[in-house]
């Protein structure tokens, strides 16, 4: 399907979102990777002028739309299975916010041979075409995801995450045994390309951005420990590598981890990243920390009780 070229100008309900995320709202369908396409091939202009991806846009900027092409594919509509899954995993829900309990294996956004993600799905489950992701998790990770309804919320969640006033926590299952109770890690991490060609993320310590994380042991397996995870920056891949450069990947983690380790997992049921974001603290504007909390999967906990001790 072709759509036509327009030119849109930025309300103030929009001010400060980012040149690839305004398009992508604008241009329901299409792919990210084609939306990151034409802004490099200098077909959508801001005020006339080229403009990158993560541009910041104000309040009255005029943005020309190109004319895009909408495969077929990219109008797929998720399975009513997974929209009333989303229906059904809300955790906390008032006018400004949503969080749900995101299942494994489901990706927030579509692309890589997804016609759809999670924010699809949930837009249809609360007809709410205006909700967007406040955060992201990977598609194999579990557990709390926050839903903005407004700019407004959205970008108050960006400033709590970004000057850690929002507490995070998740739970993993690592390989082998952490030396301490408690192990804090804090080694920058960058954005890489992989030896096969594929995208990963390394520690760097010239180049990459700092990140923070604290590992504290809940239980200890013959082969794996249990743990509880706490993060102060919120990086891609972030615990996945820090949990790598400490010796004790993630079971079935399949970029980051060992295969061999992973391959016994499988054996006893396990057939996604054993990754949960457990808990977010949110600060209310009463100075009080509203706790939300989201349940292990229950295949993940029958896993643990099939760990000999």
């Amino acid at each position: 399907m072709q759509q036509d070229s327009r030119t849109v100008e930025v309300p103030e309900s929009r001010e400060g979102q980012r040149l690839d995320n305004f398009l992508l709202r604008e241009m329901k369908g299409l792919p990210r990777p084609a939306v990151y396409r034409i802004i490099r091939t200098g077909q959508v202009r801001v005020n006339s002028k080229r403009a990158k991806p993560t541009q910041k846009l104000m309040a009255g900027d005029r943005v020309r739309i190109p004319p895009a092409y909408l495969a077929e594919k990219s109008q797929a509509v998720p399975p009513e299975s997974v929209i009333k899954q989303i229906r059904d995993s809300v955790l906390f829900n008032d006018k400004d916010l949503l969080v749900l309990n995101k299942p494994p294996g489901l990706a927030v956004h579509g692309g890589s041979g997804l016609n759809w993600g999670l924010i699809n799905a949930a837009r249809l489950a609360f007809s709410e075409p205006e909700l967007d992701l406040a955060h992201r998790l990977d598609r194999e990770t579990s557990g709390c995801l926050i839903l903005g309804r407004n700019r407004d919320s959205l970008n108050r969640v960006h400033d709590l995450l970004k000057s850690t006033g929002m507490h995070k926590s998740y739970l993993a299952l690592l390989q082998g045994h952490l030396d301490q109770e408690r192990t804090e890690v804090d080694l920058p991490l960058i954005k890489a390309v992989g030896r096969g060609g594929e995208r990963v993320v390394i520690v760097d310590y010239e180049k990459g951005k700092q990140a923070h994380s604290i590992f504290n042991r809940l239980q200890s397996y013959q082969q794996a420990d249990y743990a509880e995870i706490q993060i102060t920056t919120g990086r891609t891949h972030q615990i996945r590598v820090h949990a790598q450069a400490l010796g004790h990947p993630i079971a079935g983690d399949s970029k980051y981890g060992d295969k061999g380790f992973n391959k016994e997992l499988r054996a006893l049921g396990l057939k996604s990243l054993f990754l949960h974001a457990q808990r977010l603290d949110i600060p209310l504007a009463s100075g009080e920390m509203l706790p939300i909390t989201a349940p292990l999967p229950e295949k993940l906990r029958e896993l643990l009780d099939k760990l000999p001790v």
